[in-house]
């Protein structure tokens, strides 16, 4: 098995043609785009060389040779396996997340740890690693890295190194840049090919800011984020978006929501970026003719209390932020949730589109609402109404917001819970939990966070779309969205009851003391703020660890784009590896499990999708939703995967890395899949 190594293998058995232009099956589309190194790939072809698919983030693949004539013929073909399993202090901290790219001849990925590989996309064969030396301690919820980005220089001959180069964000906060032929540092990117970014962050704390999401490039600039832990302290690091100059990693630009002027281009000396702001720690989208780039923003640093945010931050967090790349300023920004305390950040990557002849955006939301937006100025394509009358609580019902935008064209969210929902795997677990639903504080969507008694949040901070994304068939206009269908039970924690719990910010800690041991909110002490946060993420029985509603606890579903309109909607996922007191069932049956990640859609009118907790991967008729084959994998498959072709063979593959929150096995598998 490969193990992580300081240094690269110079031996790269790479391809000379690694140009982001479409690649097609037919030969003549290839070389027309192998002449234009510089032209944009907005969709994936032969090769899929953005996180996305293509640069529009579609998530769709032309090919049609696997079909639904001839999918139940799909074979193993290669498995690769990275390597990088958690040692030590990681261990119950992983959750890699993990999509590669095709480039020429190349599969290109970073495992949990960041390390880089590429291998050969028709045998799997390794061609070089590079290991930036990440350390555990900077693990934060848990160790991802969900992609890379690769940049082709228009400007440098082919042969240079560096000419073509593969860019991933560490966990350390680190923009690391390789050759893409060698996996050799680029020196002139950074330092050495290392761009440090703590650089005016504040204190170094390992775990609390952290990239897991793949850069974006839009007219040579590259655009990050980071991830900031969520729920430690009003007084945590900057949510900043920042750009950098590709090719030698300078500073092009920062967007510091609360300081946009004056931090432009960096903060005054001794000074840092404007502390506690939302965060973009999912994936952007760019737009290279209009020079946008499409950043979904994530909330302040302390997500169920909200009453000593800025201004600034009640403008921008849970929204859609469009900036110009020229000048790093906002051109439009659409909010999806005013005044967040219910932890619904933006966590889907956007989809570009042409809808109805205009250049749209397809926003998905957790909260279960699609949206889409004109590209050039935000305005919706499709009806917005207004949530009224809501219900404003006890604790700081001046900041709830009176009202609240709502898809009118499509959701993902069910009608709200009534008591009868209540459901336990035994009699005795379904009194349990009728009781806490009587316990509980529930008026619908958008039921305030209260600390007298617990309330219920559905959808949960894990509802409606996530990371996995939607995706999106062109020729047959149809979305796919997976999702997932499950309440919290919360409550906010007094000070002194915090206090009793000994529950301390990640700053205060000795260093990765508990990182990734709970999911997020389950005691998060929230310093600055009047409350601590104790969340039961899909709102589980304490008698038999089931969730306190029936299935299904996850979907997938098919939308017609012309219309908003549901073509078709069926659980995802079976009970084969659920069941009570963490029990593997090893029942097939059709339940619907929570899921995290997303689908390809292919020509061959296949949705090909893993993500549920039971371990298969699944291709799915895209006009009936009838999955018509399945396989088990080693390790969960909480990944997105991709469709490519080499020397005209079509191929499907997904990482099997598992995932700690989702409780599936942890893995280090990249699987390929063709026909004979």
């Amino acid at each position: 098995m490969p193990r992580a190594e300081q240094t690269p293998s110079l031996d790269s058995g790479g391809s000379t043609d690694n140009s982001l232009a479409p690649q097609a099956a037919d030969e003549s589309s290839d070389q027309a785009a192998a002449s234009e190194p510089s032209r944009v790939a907005t969709h994936a072809g032969a090769d899929w060389p953005y996180y996305g698919g293509g640069a529009h983030a579609t998530r769709y693949s032309p090919l049609d040779q696997i079909n639904r004539s001839n999918v139940d013929q799909l074979e193993q073909v290669f498995s690769y396996r990275t390597g990088d399993m958690p040692e030590g202090t990681a261990k119950g901290k992983y959750s890699p997340e993990t999509t590669p790219l095709k480039v020429g001849d190349d599969l290109l990925m970073c495992s949990a740890m960041n390390v880089l590989i590429s291998i050969d996309a028709r045998t799997g064969d390794e061609n070089w690693r590079f290991d930036p030396g990440v350390p555990n301690d900077a693990i934060p919820y848990g160790a991802t890295c969900r992609g890379v980005t690769v940049y082709r220089d228009p400007e440098a001959a082919a042969e240079n190194t560096c000419a073509s180069r593969v860019i991933e964000g560490t966990l350390d906060a680190k923009l690391v840049a390789v050759d893409l032929e060698t996996g050799v540092p680029c020196e002139t990117f950074g330092e050495n090919g290392t761009v440090d970014l703590w650089e005016d962050i504040g204190e170094r704390v390992p775990g609390w800011y952290a990239v897991t999401a793949p850069p974006v490039i839009v007219r040579d600039i590259l655009v990050t984020g980071a991830q900031v832990k969520d729920g430690q302290a009003e007084d945590a690091p900057s949510g900043v978006i920042r750009g950098y100059n590709v090719r030698t990693g300078e500073l092009a630009w920062a967007w510091d929501l609360a300081a946009a002027e004056a931090n432009r281009q960096g903060p005054p000396e001794g000074a840092v970026y404007t502390r506690g702001t939302p965060n973009m720690w999912t994936t952007a989208v760019a737009d290279e003719e209009l020079g946008y780039v499409y950043l979904p923003m994530g909330n302040s640093s302390v997500d169920y209390y909200g009453s000593n945010r800025s201004e600034a931050e009640n403008e921008f967090a849970t929204s859609l932020v469009a900036l110009d790349v020229t000048t790093g300023a906002v051109a439009w920004s659409f909010q999806t949730v005013r005044h967040d305390v219910w932890d619904y950040d933006l966590g889907s990557q956007p989809t570009l589109i042409d809808y109805e002849g205009t250049p749209a955006i397809i926003l998905p939301s957790k909260q279960g609402d699609i949206y889409i937006l004109d590209r050039e100025t935000g305005e919706p394509l499709t009806p917005v109404g207004e949530l009224t009358g809501l219900p404003k609580g006890k604790i700081e019902p001046e900041f709830i917001s009176d009202t609240q935008p709502v898809s009118e064209w499509h959701t993902l969210r069910r009608p709200r819970l009534e008591e009868k929902d209540a459901w336990g795997f035994t009699p005795l677990d379904q009194l349990w939990c009728r009781i806490q639903f009587r316990r509980a504080d529930y008026e619908g969507f958008y039921t305030p966070p209260s600390s007298e008694r617990p309330w219920i949040q559905y959808p949960g901070y894990n509802g409606g779309s996530d990371w996995g994304s939607v995706a999106v068939d062109p020729e047959r206009g149809i979305i796919v969205a997976n999702y997932n269908d499950i309440p919290n039970y919360n409550r906010l924690l007094t000070r002194e009851e915090a206090d009793a719990r000994n529950l301390q910010a990640i700053h205060e800690q000795d260093t990765g003391d508990t990182a990734g041991e709970n999911a997020e909110g389950a005691g998060d002490p929230q310093i600055g703020s009047p409350y601590a946060i104790d969340v039961n993420a899909g709102w589980r029985s304490a008698l038999t660890d089931m969730p306190c509603v029936e299935p299904p606890y996850g979907g997938i579903r098919a939308i017609d784009m012309s219309t908003g309109e549901t073509l078709w909607d069926t659980p995802l996922g079976t009970a084969r590896e659920n069941g009570p007191f963490g029990v593997p069932s090893m029942l097939p049956i059709k339940i619907g499990t929570p899921n995290n990640g997303g689908a390809v859609i292919t020509a061959g009118g296949l949705v090909f999708i893993a993500a549920a907790t039971d371990n298969l991967f699944r291709a799915i008729d895209i006009e009936t939703g009838r999955t018509v084959w399945s396989t088990e994998l080693p390790a969960g498959g909480q990944a997105n995967p991709i469709s490519y072709e080499v020397e005209g063979r079509q191929y499907v593959m997904i990482a099997a890395t598992g995932h700690h929150f989702m409780e599936t096995p942890i893995g280090d598998y990249l699987i390929a899949y063709a026909l004979p």
